[in-house]
């Protein structure tokens, strides 16, 4: 367990540098557009290339890729895990750059089409933002190519047991839209030279993701081999994608008509849902997707070994864990919506208005958080089964309530709809996902964790009272807006905190002696035997 909690806080501490760093690009970037109808089309743009990096490789591909490659591991050690890495490389290669190019050759007709027509019929406003959208996704498309190998190799990575580096992947990413921001004096130039160095360095970034944890399979011993030959791993790694990849579509549609819808309501939307989400992806990357990266070798190898009380143990210890730290998340992430969002984005193009229009849209985001993490970890149960069927049928089932919701809701509420939308939709997938796992293995019932959660909710409910008092104590105080939120970010969050971990601590949650540990390590100190 002290090796798994090692894994569990580097990948953490790896995943901090990487999101912090992602707010940071995000704040750039929102410096330099606002929320304009360039930037909504950017998003969009920079969304498809993405989605299908979830198709083919984070989604699907690791899905499948992560549980035969482990039976193979220990089966028939490394040089037959390093063939199967070099045949899924080589796969992965020719279909990536046969769809991307397939991709940028549909984008350019479409703009085409869309420019002969005067827009299909379409509102001047969207047919300019869809125009604007499709041009930048031709320049885009080609980031497809390296995540998704990106994908593979950090799969790899993570079943020999190498977590640092795949989750400093996005940093790379990061620090090449930041220094393409910079480059040149970007300030002084127009919206389309600073959009140009954007999408010059979203490419330069996904080429780093690429190599980074390709060189870590080098170090290993891995050598690339261009192999196309099929064999009997490859083929129920296909078998296993292929629910899974319906799976991913489902999603793929589900997000593409949410941009879309988000595009054609007006020009701030999508860039409002987008900085949301990224802001909300801070708590999730710290320790959800740690937690779910560890743990999912971890329960894949028990399930290997039809070992299913250790699978349940580490399963439920994982969920534990996530909801430890995201149902407070979500608590303290609605009550300081405003000036998180003022602290981090209002500056140049991002004005006060834009603060209003983007509180309330994080507000419902944060709400939804503990379902969210509590989904990844319940579908890397079921790909730990190589059950990747029902997973598709949740993510229907989220698609399906996340498009008529948003379709009833934005007559109302507008951006906020969208984001209540996808609120409810995540919460529909959580359930249904833990209810059919339940069923499948009675050992991963939602039950154990039961006692837990009733302390969870106590502390936090306690902690929200705290957070909610100080803010009203601070609003007394006459200061200026900038000083205010740096005062209520830099005093209650700590005190929250404080306040959530003693309680916890006297109520004896389970588990805690584990939290401590990946504490002790995030803050450099050597644990205690």
């Amino acid at each position: 367990m002290s090796r798994n909690l090692k894994n569990i806080s580097a990948v953490a501490t790896a995943t901090v540098v990487s999101r912090v760093l992602g707010l940071v690009r995000e704040a750039f970037i929102a410096s330099a557009f606002g929320t304009s109808a360039l930037n909504s089309a950017f998003v969009s743009a920079f969304t498809l290339p993405n989605l299908f990096r979830r198709l083919l490789g984070e989604g699907a591909l690791t899905a499948a890729f992560i549980p035969t490659l482990t039976h193979e591991l220990e089966l028939r050690h490394r040089e037959a895990a390093f063939t199967l890495v070099s045949k899924v490389v080589s796969w992965l290669l020719v279909v990536t750059v046969a769809l991307v190019a397939l991709a940028m050759l549909i984008c350019a007709n479409a703009v085409s089409l869309l420019r002969l027509s005067g827009g299909l019929g379409l509102a001047d406003d969207t047919g300019r933002r869809l125009l604007m959208g499709a041009d930048l996704a031709v320049i885009l498309f080609p980031y497809m190519v390296f995540v998704c190998l990106a994908a593979a190799f950090s799969a790899a990575c993570q079943v020999l047991g190498r977590f640092s580096e795949p989750a400093l992947s996005p940093v790379w990413l990061n620090l090449t839209i930041i220094a393409a921001l910079l480059s040149g004096g970007w300030w002084a130039w127009g919206d389309t030279a600073r959009m140009n160095l954007l999408c010059g360095g979203v490419l330069v970034g996904g080429f780093l993701q690429m190599v980074v944890p390709a060189g870590v399979l080098w170090h290993e011993g891995w050598r690339p081999r261009f192999d196309l030959r099929p064999d009997e791993q490859v083929r129920e790694i296909l078998r296993l994608m292929g629910p899974t990849v319906i799976g991913s579509a489902i999603y793929l549609i589900n997000i593409s008509v949410s941009r879309f819808i988000g595009l054609s309501l007006n020009d701030h939307a999508a860039s409002v849902l987008n900085l949301a989400t990224r802001v909300m992806e801070l708590p999730i990357g710290v320790f959800t997707i740690a937690i779910a990266t560890v743990v999912f070798p971890l329960i894949a190898r028990h399930a290997a070994k039809s070992d299913w009380a250790k699978l349940g143990e580490d399963y439920h210890k994982g969920l534990r864990l996530v909801l430890v730290v995201n149902v407070p998340a979500a608590v303290g992430l609605a009550l300081l919506s405003e000036p998180v969002v003022r602290l981090l984005f209002q500056r140049g193009a991002f004005h006060a208005s834009d603060t209003t229009l983007m509180t309330p849209v994080l507000a419902v985001y944060a709400l939804g958080l503990p379902f969210l993490s509590f989904t990844t970890v319940a579908l890397r149960g079921f790909y730990a089964l190589k059950d990747t069927t029902t997973p598709v049928r949740a993510a229907a089932l989220s698609f399906a309530v996340n498009l008529v919701l948003s379709v009833v809701l934005m007559r109302w509420l507008s951006t906020v709809g969208l984001a209540l939308a996808s609120t409810f939709a995540v919460l529909a997938q959580a359930w249904f996902l833990q209810t059919k796992l339940s069923r499948k293995l009675p050992g991963l019932g939602f039950g154990p964790l039961l006692p837990n959660l009733g302390k969870i909710a106590i502390a936090t409910l306690i902690m929200g009272a705290v957070v909610w008092g100080g803010l009203r104590l601070i609003a007394v105080i006459v200061l200026t807006p900038k000083i205010h939120d740096i005062v209520v970010i830099a005093g209650l969050i700590p005190l929250a905190v404080a306040v959530y971990g003693a309680l916890l601590w006297l109520m004896k949650i389970e588990g805690r002696a584990e939290l401590d540990l990946i504490l002790q390590k995030l803050r450099g100190q050597r644990p205690v035997d």
